[in-house]
């Protein structure tokens, strides 16, 4: 038997591979299938099953190229209603697999199809849970990301509770826990950066799996605090319901290399949006403009996925050479299926062909304090609120990157706005956003509050955000 961890660190979503003589598994397969193909052929495995958790909100699973690839049976939970043949296994049914098998426990909560497979090893033994988004290491995942559900958080939470009591927590606690995310995924509030634990150690560490703990308590625990889910989650959960374009097609588009009047023409005919993917520096020396700046070197579909609402929008990119296949893969991930190409030979060829070019203003964190003393400036920070809360440049006004938009009434244009983030990734992105909508008054401070905390810019007293409520 081999069990595989698929992790992918920006989404930080975690995929599984399991193999038992000559036959093999995939468990919430990323959209890209290749590095599933390849290790099963490696292997001299052949693709049986695809098991599916539940219907995905923050990324598109790769469950319909991988059974149209390769044969293999997509797996569901009962309650699930796909719009392609699917075998929707019952509550306890058993999958064989090689010499070990799968019991698909249903453990509505998240959603009201998730299941969670059980692993037993070839002796029969409980050796794995794959909990999708049901149980995270830590924490367990939010109850109000049911697309289209006729019930409350509140009631979806209950049903999580019974889930977890009745069919996780009396496994033994030598059995391993492999969850759908770990940290940084907007699927839960809490979770660790480790992506894998027992079950024993979890029931002693994860607060929603106190034993002592009263429905009522975990209803309360569980729904508070919850953020608004980015806006591309319900249409992530349609397109894994009801399939989608095949990812050799989205690439083939997307990776159309663009002279600079031929991508200019497409921007102009299509109403395609302009996306940098370059690192801030390099955006912030030049760039075209009007274009969004989300680096690919960063957390770039979630944010892609929160700032662009509409995931038929057309775009085109730029980035470095070498990164345009990244660029479309990483886009197709989340939904953004409607790449039109690229700007060949980059912001030098637009740049060598009489174009246009815009730059954005960044000083160093010295320089910020410099000013900060004879300026007395209006500072924004568009980290979180919880980051802000915990320490920030006094006097700092707090508009989070996400919500950016809805507070476009509150920055003036008419003096000197200083942006800021953790580390500077995020103040760019907010610098391109505000730019592109006609502000020409923006200074961004390059590393953001790390580099800011090491000057003497007077800032707020530090509270620890495990104290905050």
């Amino acid at each position: 038997m081999k069990v595989e961890q698929i992790y992918t660190g920006c989404l930080a979503q975690g995929a599984y591979y399991i193999e038992s003589n000559g036959e093999a598994a995939i468990i919430d397969p990323l959209r890209e299938i290749k590095p599933y193909l390849l290790q099963a052929q490696k292997n001299g495995a052949r693709i049986k099953y695809v098991l599916e958790t539940h219907f995905h909100a923050d990324f598109v699973s790769g469950h319909v190229d991988l059974a149209q690839a390769t044969g293999a049976q997509i797996v569901f939970g009962a309650a699930a209603t796909p719009a392609f043949e699917a075998h929707l296994a019952q509550d306890g049914e058993v999958l064989t697999l090689g010499n070990v098998t799968l019991q698909v426990l249903h453990t509505p909560g998240h959603t009201m199809e998730s299941v969670t497979y059980l692993l037993k090893d070839e002796t029969g033994k409980d050796y794995a849970l794959f909990t999708g988004d049901t149980l995270f290491i830590g924490d367990v995942g939010r109850p109000d990301l049911a697309a289209k559900s006729d019930l409350t958080k509140e009631q979806l939470a209950g049903y999580l509770y019974d889930s977890l009591r009745a069919k996780i927590m009396p496994l033994a606690d030598d059995v391993l826990v492999y969850p759908a995310h770990g940290a940084g995924s907007a699927c839960g509030k809490n979770m660790s950066k480790e992506t894998f634990d027992t079950l024993g150690h979890q029931k002693q560490t994860n607060y929603a799996l106190r034993a002592n703990m009263t429905k009522e308590e975990f209803i309360k625990e569980v729904t508070d605090g919850l953020l608004p889910p980015p806006g591309y989650f319900p249409l992530n959960v349609q397109m894994n319901k009801q399939g989608y374009a095949n990812i050799e097609h989205v690439l083939t588009q997307g990776l159309q290399a663009l002279s600079p009047a031929a991508f200019e023409a497409a921007a102009n005919e299509a109403g395609a949006l302009v996306l940098d993917t370059r690192k801030a520096a390099d955006f912030a020396a030049g760039h075209i403009p009007n274009a969004i700046n989300i680096g690919l070197d960063g957390s770039f579909a979630p944010w892609v996925g929160e700032l662009i609402p509409d995931i038929q929008q057309p775009i085109l990119f730029v980035s470095d050479a070498g990164r345009e296949e990244e660029v479309v893969t990483r886009l197709a991930r989340v939904g953004y299926d409607h790449t039109l190409g690229y700007l060949q030979g980059g912001l030098a060829a637009w740049e060598a062909a009489g174009k246009e070019v815009a730059s954005q203003e960044s000083i160093s964190a010295q320089e910020f304090a410099r000013r900060f003393a004879i300026e007395q400036p209006l500072v924004i920070d568009v980290r979180k609120q919880s980051e802000f809360n915990a320490e920030h440049v006094a006097g700092a006004l707090n508009l989070p990157l996400s919500s950016l938009n809805e507070h476009l009434a509150e920055i003036p244009k008419d003096r000197r706005v200083y942006l800021h983030c953790a580390g500077g990734y995020r103040s760019m992105v907010a610098a391109s956003i505000l730019q592109a909508r006609g502000f020409d008054n923006l200074i961004d401070v390059a590393g953001g509050f790390k580099a800011i905390a090491e000057t003497d810019v007077p800032r707020t007293e530090f509270v620890c955000p495990s104290t905050l409520k």
